[in-house]
């Protein structure tokens, strides 16, 4: 087998992984969530062909960062796989953080973009059925979201509206990047942070 088929085979089932997870993990209703699925609008997504998945091998965040400038409102998402990522969660999620205050001061011109991720090492997370998900792919490998901004904070109001976040925010602590992702909202829709 050439390494180029390998690389197609891998990321294949990479892919195949990521569409069983959120499957298991995102599109079932979840107590937690009044009962909505952790993540409502994952299921539409991925049956419209609103998802793009590309794959990150390089130790640069170039693909990222084309990924932000470039964006194109033919998807709803993209997620980036990492196969070479920062091996800390905490600089991971803090670049990540900084990168969208980044996106917010211009820095890639579309001011409209969001980014998070996760970590393999991320410590688990009560609020979703991950833990009894079984991988299909032995390699770790980090995801790094690309949304818009807009889009995802007025469908987390519309959420909001129905209860979602009640529990997460009692109980886990989340607030802060929620509270930094409306005031970024705030920002790019008033040109300040007030409503």
């Amino acid at each position: 087998m050439s390494s180029l088929a390998f690389y197609i085979d891998k990321e294949k089932e990479i892919c195949e992984e990521i569409i069983a997870w959120s499957e298991h993990t995102l599109q079932k209703p979840n107590p937690f969530y009044n009962n909505l699925p952790a993540c409502p609008y994952a299921q539409k997504a991925w049956q419209e062909n609103k998802v793009a998945i590309l794959f990150k091998y390089e130790d640069s965040y170039q693909c990222l960062y084309s990924t932000i400038s470039q964006w194109e409102d033919v998807f709803d998402l993209c997620v980036i796989v990492d196969m070479n990522f920062e091996k800390s969660p905490d600089a991971f999620h803090n670049y990540l953080d900084s990168l969208n205050d980044a996106i917010s001061a211009g820095i890639f011109i579309d001011k409209d973009v969001w980014v998070m991720g996760f970590h393999p090492y991320d410590e688990a997370n009560d609020f979703i059925d991950d833990q009894s998900f079984m991988q299909m792919v032995d390699e770790e490998y980090a995801l790094i979201f690309v949304q818009r901004l807009s889009k995802l904070q007025e469908s987390a109001d519309k959420l909001a509206e129905k209860g979602y976040y009640d529990n997460y925010l009692a109980e886990y602590d989340a607030e802060a990047i929620f509270n930094k992702r409306a005031k970024l909202y705030r920002r790019l829709k008033h040109g300040d942070e007030t409503s």
